[in-house]
């Protein structure tokens, strides 16, 4: 299966994002991924896998942003091992096989 994984262990949750596929991460029930956790706005960012397998972040102007690495972003594209921090939530990028 093609697409991506977001693994984080505290709390341990993992994001599975076929290609093609575009999901909102958030507290509130409207969100695809629901992240009960401190610091998440209501519908925080929407991750998205082009039909390349590409994945991709936007922050949906959430209160605490995100950050890609450490560092703050509106939008970027990730690699496999990145870490994307939601909250206060880290999550590793990997490649499904």
């Amino acid at each position: 299966m093609a697409g991506w994984i977001l693994e984080s262990s505290d709390p341990a949750l993992v994001l599975r994002l076929p290609v093609e596929t575009t999901r909102t991460v958030g507290r509130t029930s409207k969100a695809d991924f629901i992240l009960d956790a401190p610091l998440v706005s209501r519908v925080h960012c929407r991750l998205a896998v082009d039909k390349s397998d590409r994945l991709s972040v936007e922050d949906l102007a959430s209160t605490n942003g995100i950050l890609l690495n450490g560092r703050r972003i509106i939008q970027s594209t990730l690699e496999a091992g990145d870490v994307l921090t939601i909250g206060r939530v880290e999550f590793t990028a990997k490649l499904a096989t």
